[in-house]
Parts: structure tokens; sequence; C-alpha cells
């Protein structure tokens, strides 16, 4: 049975994010999505969303992460960025073996 999402791949206005890339050139990025309206005015009723990227090297060659980041502001981001990569790797680590 085909995902519904196939058969009519419209977008949610009511679902709008910015998208903003911070990176430290070093250890991973931190994309921030501020949510706006259908008309790309900012959305105060919901809450920004950062979510961490980065890599890990295993025998097979570099994995990508993905992990969200609690926090409401990009310094508490930044600040919680070690920890929810730590458990994004611990979380990994088990799948790739």
């Amino acid at each position: 049975m085909a995902d519904e999402r196939n058969q009519d791949p419209q977008m949610d206005a009511a679902g709008l994010y910015r998208e903003e890339m911070f990176t430290d050139r070093k250890v991973g990025a931190i994309r921030q999505l501020t949510p706006v309206t259908a008309q790309g005015a900012p959305d105060a009723t919901r809450p920004v969303v950062f979510v961490g990227q980065a890599e890990i090297m295993t025998n097979m060659g570099p994995v990508p992460l993905s992990f969200e980041i609690e926090g409401k502001t990009l310094a508490d981001a930044v600040a919680g960025f070690s920890a929810a990569a730590t458990v994004a790797i611990e979380r990994t680590v088990p799948q790739i073996q």
C-alpha cells in the first residue's frame, strides 16, 4: 500500500519553519528552525526547534547523525550540543554493529 504522503505532496502551511545553519567548522552544525506563518512572518505561537548534525567515523566511513537539542536560544543549543550528540552516538553505535 502506498504511503499517503506520496499521493498528495502538499506542504503544511501551518507547519512552516525558516531554517538557519550555524557551525563551528570543527565538531558539527546546529540548524535553527524558526516557525513562520504562510506569509513568512515569525509565528510566536510555536517554539523554535534546534537540530544538531555531526558525523561519527566507522570502519565503513562517516555516518551522519541528526538529533534534536533542547533549548530556547542558540546559546542553549550550543551548550547542549555535546550531551545531545553523545546520546545520538550511544543510540547509533549499536545499530551499526
